[in-house]
């Protein structure tokens, strides 16, 4: 079979590249999927990450047009209180979500979906985030780096923004954008290692 990424993230292309370490002839295709990435009213975010991982699995299952494959599908969101974060549309935006951020505790939610024409297996991994305080000054040189402006919640905790990030509890790569321990258990799942 056939595995198949549904996402042009180099950070989840890195992260799945891990998990194919120690398996003989481990590779899969990089597919690029575009879904409507909007909430649902009344959506729950655990209820709305996962819909879009699966949603991006499916796409990239009838994009790839090989009865064969076993398609990835990953999204990763931000939630503070009930309020989800997306990616910043801009510096005000990003400059808001990093003040509700400092100083206080948030949860990255991450879901996985891997798909094939006969078979759909998925995962909702969660982890609190708990960020140090930040003045406006380190928050604005941090939007002023670029690193913020294509990143849910507005961070990265693999950049630059890891420096703000005081302490997680749950899978450091889930907040990068694919929990490693869980994607594993899948692809095993679907006997692709």
């Amino acid at each position: 079979m056939k595995l198949v990424l549904a996402s042009a993230s180099p950070r989840r292309r890195e992260l799945l590249a891990q998990l194919g370490l120690a398996v003989a002839d481990f590779s899969f295709a990089v597919l690029a999927t575009d879904i409507d990435e909007s909430a649902r009213q009344g959506e729950a975010a655990t209820d709305f990450v996962s819909r879009l991982a699966l949603e991006k699995a499916q796409a990239g299952l009838a994009l790839c047009g090989d009865t064969q494959a076993v398609v990835l599908g990953s999204d990763t969101i931000v939630v503070a209180g009930d309020t989800v974060l997306g990616k910043p549309q801009d510096a005000t935006d990003a400059f808001a979500m990093l003040r509700r951020l400092s100083g206080a505790s948030h949860r990255v939610m991450t879901a996985v979906a891997l798909v094939s024409a006969t078979k759909t297996v998925s995962t909702l991994v969660t982890t609190q985030v708990t960020f140090t305080a930040m003045s406006d000054a380190q928050i604005h040189a941090y939007i002023a780096s670029g690193e913020p402006m294509d990143k849910a919640g507005a961070y990265g905790i693999q950049g630059l923004g890891g420096s703000f990030v005081e302490r997680i509890d749950g899978s450091y790569s889930a907040v990068v954008g694919l929990p490693l321990v869980e994607t594993r258990s899948l692809l095993q799942q679907m006997q692709l290692i």
